[in-house]
């Protein structure tokens, strides 16, 4: 067969050309907002002697989640000097730092300036302090535009500070406030750092109740999109165009047995047909319709409530939705797996007896539960329990995975692990 000088200069193009959309990893939940992708050959088995391609040493701890587009890798680090934003090319080089905000103290452990994750449209990268500091920088580090969100908005009033990641979306960046000091949710241009609207989020909650330290979520279906913040007792859709109210769920923190001290840290998680809610210290979870309405209590069926269960939420980790079953990774280690469209329990088993903070992510059939000792557990997704591998690397790891360009990164506190084929 004869080939033609056309075609293969066509081939040596395709060859050349920057990794497609689906192979990037561009907010700590992935392309599609919900710890799915689409990836497939990635590693199942690694340790520290094997399967691990690079290992890059880092200069300050962080929980927040790597972000990848294209060649690049984007992370966020604090030591005692200042916060950064780190670039990192795909053979582990570090390509260059750019200041994000000043820093008080090198972080101990999961207390950290540098908790909320970047993300990025492959124009900038964008980046949120627990200082307040919001900052947008092109793909060179330069940066394009800052703000800070306490002088904009009020001073945070947290117990423990600031951990929530901004959710980028079609030109906006929306930011979620919600502590005792006021509860704002605020959508910003992109290209701009200019506020776009500002909306108050009402809510009858009191005392650490008002502290939300969980991320928005995005409910989409290719033709509509949909904002989910949560806290202070309620999870909330919202308009894009203006954060118009569209429902709420109520009865996550009842008022029969109030509990003043159930702040929510675990966030939602949407696929095209259903929304997951969790809540807090083993209380409920809520299955939600994306067509729901109005304010959704216990038993709302025609309001949108699918199924809700009244305990075995996540404290910390976020759900993950995956096929046709819903997972929920307790802070202890514990696998609850649901039904998706019934709530119905399939299985509860432990993988790992350990700490867990980063959530779960899943690709290929395969879910990665990562916990704070350094170890990820690989199960098989589907109805019955069945763990492939488990995988300890010498780091503790309260970051979620990135899976991107074959490889599943994971943010130590010491260093960044690129793991895949070698």
């Amino acid at each position: 067969m004869k080939i033609s000088f056309k075609s293969i200069l066509l081939l040596f193009f395709l060859l050349l050309t920057p990794l497609s959309r689906a192979d990037n990893w561009p907010h700590w939940r992935g392309p599609n907002y919900d710890g799915v992708s689409v990836e497939k050959g990635l590693p199942v088995e690694w340790s520290e002697e094997k399967n691990v391609v690079w290992k890059l040493p880092l200069p300050g701890g962080s929980s927040a989640t790597p972000v990848v587009w294209g060649n690049k890798i984007f992370l966020v680090a604090q030591d005692e000097k200042q916060i950064s934003l780190l670039c990192v090319g795909m053979s582990g080089k570090l390509l260059w730092t750019s200041k994000v905000a000043d820093s008080r103290a090198r972080p101990k452990g999961e207390k950290s300036f540098a908790s909320p994750s970047p993300s990025t449209d492959g124009k900038r990268v964008y980046t949120m302090t627990g200082t307040g500091e919001v900052v947008a920088f092109d793909f060179d580090g330069n940066e394009e535009w800052r703000f800070n969100a306490q002088e904009r908005y009020g001073k945070f009033r947290y117990g423990f500070g600031y951990h929530t990641t901004p959710l980028l979306y079609s030109g906006r960046l929306y930011l979620q406030l919600i502590h005792s000091g006021g509860a704002w949710v605020v959508a910003i241009d992109t290209a701009s750092g200019k506020e776009v609207w500002k909306i108050e989020r009402t809510s009858d909650g009191v005392a650490e109740c008002e502290h939300s330290y969980t991320s928005p979520c995005l409910w989409q279906d290719g033709k509509q999109a949909r904002l989910i913040t949560h806290g202070n007792d309620y999870a909330i859709a919202h308009r894009l165009t203006d954060g118009k109210e569209i429902w709420r769920v109520g009865d996550l923190n009842p008022k029969s047995r109030y509990n003043r001290t159930l702040r929510f840290v675990s966030s939602p998680v949407a696929v095209p047909k259903l929304i997951v809610v969790p809540s807090a210290k083993g209380r409920g979870v809520v299955g939600v319709r994306p067509n729901a309405a109005g304010l959704i209590m216990t038993g709302d069926k025609l309001k949108g409530e699918q199924w809700r269960l009244t305990r075995g939420t996540p404290d910390v980790v976020s759900p993950l939705i995956y096929g046709k079953e819903v997972y929920l990774n307790r802070e202890n280690g514990s696998i609850l797996c649901l039904d998706a469209s019934t709530g119905r329990e399939h299985y509860s088993e432990r993988a790992h007896a350990q700490t867990y903070r980063g959530s779960p992510v899943a690709a290929d059939g395969k879910i990665y539960l990562t916990a704070r000792d350094g170890t990820v557990s690989v199960i098989k997704a589907g109805l019955d329990f069945e763990v492939l591998s488990k995988n300890k690397i010498n780091d503790q790891l309260t970051a979620s995975p990135a899976l991107a360009n074959g490889r599943v990164y994971l943010r130590g506190f010491k260093a960044l692990y690129a793991i895949g084929e070698k």
